[in-house]
C-alpha cells in the first residue's frame, strides 16, 4: 500500500522516529484522555504507596491514539523499565521466554497489536500472568522434559486496535482496560501547540485549530500534517504557521478541509458515480478502485464512519448526506430508494 500522511499507522522508520520525539514522558504532559489519566493517576499513586507492582493493562482503541504513549509514561512515573515488542514479533516461545526471564520486579512489558499473538506464544504467557512463572519444554520425544522457571513480578501492558479479536481466555488475565477514544478538536489544537513549541516552531491559534480539524481525531496524524506544514513554512513562507500556510501546505499534501486524503475521496465518489451513492459491498467498491478490502476495511471506512460520510447496512456500504454536501454533489433519491 502506499503512503498516506493521513494514516494512523507509522509508515517508516522515520515517521516512527519522529512520533517518538514529540512523546510525554510523564503524566501530567499528557493532553486529553482525561477520564483515562484521571484512572491512571489513582492506580499510580496508590501502587507507590503501597510499593508493589502494577496490574496488567490493556489499552485499546483505534491505531495512532497514545496507548504506546501511555506505556512508556507509566514506566517513567514507577521508575521501571519498559521492554517493548509486538504480537506479530513473537512468533515462538521461546523469544517470549529470553524477555520474560530478563525482567526485574516491577518491569513493564509492552506488547503492542496483541491480539496478533500466535495460539502457542499466548497459551505460553497465561502462567506468567497468573503465578509469575513459565513451563518451559526442552528436547524433544523421550527425552523431553518440563523446566519451571520463576519469573520476577512485572507489569504487562498490551495495546490492541481490535479488542474484539482477543480471546477470552487472555482478557480476562488483565486486570485493568482502558479504552483510548478519538480525540476533539481543542485537544489536538493543545497537542499541536505544544509539538510547535518541542520543534522550535512559531504557530498562530487560528492555525492549530485549522490544523486540528483535519487531524481525524488523531494525534499522530496532527503531528504528521505540523511537520509538513513546518516544513512549507520555512521554505515557501517566513516560517511563521498561520492559516494561509496551513491551507497551501495541506493543498499540496492533498488533504482537504475535511481531513480527507485523494483515497478517501476516491472511495465515496467511486460509491457516488458507479452505485448511486450506494448500497454495495466493499468488495465491489475494492475492485473498483483497485485497492484491498482490508485496506480500505481498516485505513478508510473507520475515520468515514465516524464523521458520518458513510454508513454500513445489511446490505452494504452507503454514503451520507454529509459526504455529499462535502463533495458537492446531490444524490439520486430515486436510485437508492430501489437499492434500498
Amino acid at each position: 500500500m502506499r503512503q498516506r500522511i493521513v494514516t494512523p499507522k507509522a509508515y517508516s522508520a522515520e515517521d516512527e522516529k519522529n512520533i517518538v520525539s514529540l512523546r510525554p514522558s510523564r503524566l501530567s504532559e499528557y493532553i486529553g484522555q482525561k477520564q483515562v489519566v484521571e484512572k491512571l493517576s489513582v492506580s499510580l499513586e496508590a501502587i507507590r504507596r503501597r510499593a508493589e507492582t502494577h496490574e496488567h493493562i490493556l489499552f485499546y482503541g483505534p491505531p495512532g491514539l497514545g496507548k504506546t504513549t501511555l506505556a512508556h509514561i507509566i514506566a517513567n512515573e514507577l521508575g521501571t523499565k519498559i521492554v517493548s515488542t509486538s504480537g506479530p514479533s513473537l512468533q515462538r516461545t521461546g523469544d517470549l521466554m529470553g524477555i520474560l526471564t530478563n525482567l526485574d520486579t516491577g518491569d513493564v512489558l509492552f506488547i503492542d497489536e496483541i491480539h496478533r499473538l500466535s495460539p502457542a506464544v499466548e497459551e505460553f504467557i497465561y502462567p506468567a500472568m497468573e503465578d509469575f512463572k513459565v513451563d518451559f519444554v526442552v528436547d524433544k520425544g523421550v527425552y523431553a522434559r518440563v523446566i519451571n522457571v520463576p519469573l520476577k513480578r512485572f507489569a504487562l501492558i498490551g495495546a490492541t486496535t481490535r479488542a474484539g479479536l482477543l480471546s477470552g481466555p487472555l482478557r480476562n488475565r488483565f486486570g485493568i482496560f482502558h479504552h483510548i477514544d478519538f480525540y476533539p478538536e481543542d485537544e489536538l489544537a493543545q497537542i499541536i501547540q505544544r509539538s510547535a513549541k518541542i520543534l522550535e516552531t512559531k504557530i498562530d491559534k487560528e492555525a492549530c485549530y485549522e490544523l486540528a480539524r483535519r487531524s481525524r481525531g488523531t494525534p499522530r496524524i496532527a503531528n504528521r500534517l505540523l511537520r509538513r506544514v513546518r516544513d512549507f513554512s520555512l521554505v515557501k513562507r517566513d516560517g511563521v504557521i498561520n492559516i494561509e500556510a496551513v491551507n497551501s501546505a495541506l493543498e499540496i499534501e492533498g488533504v482537504d478541509s475535511a481531513g480527507l486524503d485523494n483515497l478517501d475521496v476516491k472511495f465515496l465518489t467511486t460509491i457516488i458515480s458507479y452505485y448511486a451513492g450506494g448500497p454495495v459491498g466493499i468488495e465491489a467498491i475494492a475492485a473498483t478502485i483497485n485497492e484491498e478490502v482490508d485496506t480500505l476495511e481498516e485505513m478508510v471506512e473507520p475515520y468515514l464512519l465516524k464523521i458520518g460520510f458513510l454508513k454500513r447496512t445489511q446490505k452494504g456500504r452507503v454514503v451520507g448526506q454529509l459526504a455529499f454536501d462535502h463533495l458537492k454533489q446531490k444524490p439520486d433519491g430515486d436510485i437508492q430508494k430501489r437499492l434500498l
